[in-house]
């Protein structure tokens, strides 16, 4: 691969290949944001979740994960199947797998189903909705990269990419946050299937305006479906991403974990040596020999970890250890992705003039700075207030860091290979994104549980609390006994059922009396123990800015564009 750069924004066009239409740019641009919605609905509903449903811990943290998962499985896939196929049908049908996924979702079972049941058709349509996504993330990216052949146009319509992305993230809590405030039939806590009502309806608009506006492109040429290379990669990506989920669960040393541990790191190394062998790859290995795009795609990792590590804390911290309504709880999310709009000129101004490197640098610093100093606020403050400065300074690491090193990625490789790298791109940052609540929720969860733990056994007093309330449900009316029993359950379920627990309820004569004694030690376990995972993301996030600018390389004004990136 030659090295030769683009170094002006004011250089002519590298080609006469086809250009990208403000169509498809519009059509790129909504699928992925409602993609981003629908990934990032579930963040601000975990409170609704837990109620409604009665989840545990790790029932809670699979309904995200299940979308997820997914996504990082398929999207090299869709890569190579949009390169062969064409791409128009990819960003359709992804639209519309999404809206399948949500209607399943929101025809999950009433309360007089089992627990388990009513998750796992909720996990059903998350795991649907995740594939539709998983086609649309790589693909409009490609499309956004094989469509423009100048360094203004690409940085352009790079910047819009990444802020329509971005805009997913912000427009989802709020969207679901205004939604739930209506009732859903006679449970208050079902108000979240109106949130998956809207994504549907906001899927089906993607697709018929990618039906209407869009103009189809791929890339055949040296491309195969690699049935070799797809099942050793996605193997390897679920093992990975299962043994981390399940750890707090089932155990680090359990058999199942370590087993997945083992699968996955066997499938990986089969994935690397098949797609050697491949004479029409997957993803080929020879686009690591490029320093420039081998140090992005583990910044990618590192970086989106600890970004969406912190996305998930603050969730958490909001909705299921403060108990805010999700429509307060969208609040932090604006700050957090609404900071890549009004920034768009200044980001564009950046790709187009001076090395990636230091605006991912620059990003990722942001994101260390304002996660470790959301570590020091404790739960306790409730106030909003003293949580939005440090959350704009993340949003704006955010801001500069997904759309740099999105642009390292597909602006160092040839045009041709577009797809290739779109899909690699968008899996690295899916998998960073999906690692992000499971290694935090696991660290967190663990913590919490352990504290909690030693809390009381310490304690004669809160031992005893606890035996007397866990046979309350012998001691009232048959009528209260299942709600008793539940609200028991709960409180022995994990830190995060505990923590949803009132310590005090309405007696018979309408006085307070207690209740859950261990509601106060749950949320300060929790609150600790998230404090601990701020910390985590700021120190990924502190690596993620030492290895962009200190190993990417090129020089200041080098905007590491190649001339092959920009010719059909």
């Amino acid at each position: 691969m030659t090295s030769t750069r683009v170094m002006s924004a004011k250089r002519t066009r590298a080609s006469t290949g086809s250009r990208l239409s403000g169509g498809t740019l519009a059509a790129a641009a909504i699928a992925v944001c409602v993609a981003q919605v629908a990934l990032a609905i579930p963040a601000v509903l975990n409170g609704l979740f837990q109620q409604d449903l009665g989840t545990t811990s790790s029932q809670l943290t699979w309904i995200s994960d299940a979308f997820l998962v997914p996504v990082t499985l398929l999207e090299l896939t869709f890569g190579v199947l949009g390169d062969l196929f064409g791409r128009k049908r990819l960003l359709i049908g992804g639209a519309t797998c999404i809206a399948l996924g949500e209607l399943v979702a929101v025809l999950t079972p009433g309360a007089s189903s089992s627990t388990d049941t009513r998750v796992l058709v909720l996990w059903s349509g998350q795991i649907l909705a995740g594939i539709g996504a998983a086609a649309i993330f790589p693909t409009t990216l490609a499309m956004v990269a094989a469509g423009t052949h100048t360094v203004a146009e690409r940085s352009r319509a790079l910047t819009i990419w990444a802020a329509a992305l971005a805009s997913g993230g912000f427009i989802s809590p709020v969207l679901g946050g205004l939604v739930t405030k209506a009732h859903f039939g006679s449970d208050e806590y079902a108000s979240w299937r109106w949130a998956f009502i809207a994504v549907l309806g906001l899927a089906l608009v993607s697709a018929i305006v990618s039906a209407l506006l869009s103009q189809d492109s791929s890339a055949p040429e040296g491309r195969s479906l690699d049935w070799p290379g797809q099942a050793t990669v996605a193997i390897a990506m679920f093992a990975l991403l299962y043994a981390v989920i399940q750890g707090p669960t089932s155990g680090w040393g359990s058999g199942e974990v370590v087993a997945g541990f083992v699968i996955g790191g066997v499938a990986l190394a089969l994935f690397v040596l098949v797609e050697h062998r491949s004479d029409a790859p997957l993803l080929r290995m020879d686009l690591f020999h490029n320093r420039a795009f081998a140090i992005a795609s583990l910044v990618t990792v590192v970086g989106m970890f600890a970004y969406l590590g912190a996305a998930y804390t603050t969730s958490i911290r909001l909705a299921a250890i403060q108990g805010f309504s999700p429509l307060r709880t969208s609040i932090a999310f604006v700050f957090l992705n609404g900071m890549c709009l009004p920034l768009m000129p200044v980001t564009k101004r950046l790709l187009e003039r001076y090395n990636p490197k230091w605006a991912l640098g620059a990003g990722s610093l942001l994101t260390a700075i304002g996660t470790f100093w959301l570590a020091t606020i404790s739960a306790s403050d409730r106030s909003l207030l003293s949580i939005t400065a440090p959350l704009i300074v993340i949003g704006v690491g955010f801001a500069f860091g997904v759309a740099s090193v999105t642009a390292v990625a597909v602006n160092t490789v040839p045009n041709q290979l577009a797809g290739m790298a779109s899909g690699a791109t968008s899996m690295l940052r899916d998998f960073g994104f999906t690692l992000g609540p499971a290694v935090i929720g696991a660290i967190a969860l663990s913590r919490a549980a352990s504290d909690m733990q030693a809390r009381i056994a310490s304690s004669q007093t809160l031992q005893k609390a606890l035996a007397a309330f866990n046979g309350a449900a012998a001691h009232v009316p048959p009528a209260q006994r299942p709600e008793v029993a539940g609200a028991i359950g709960a409180v022995n379920s994990g830190p995060l059922g505990a923590n949803a627990v009132p310590a005090m309820v309405p007696g018979p004569d309408g006085k307070l009396v207690p209740f859950n004694p261990l509601k106060n030690v749950a949320f300060h376990a929790l609150d600790n123990a998230y404090s601990i995972g701020y910390v985590v993301c700021g120190c990924a996030a502190l690596l993620a800015a030492i290895l962009a600018v200190l190993f990417i390389g090129g020089d200041s004004h080098e905007t590491l564009i190649t001339v092959e990136s920009l010719e059909d």
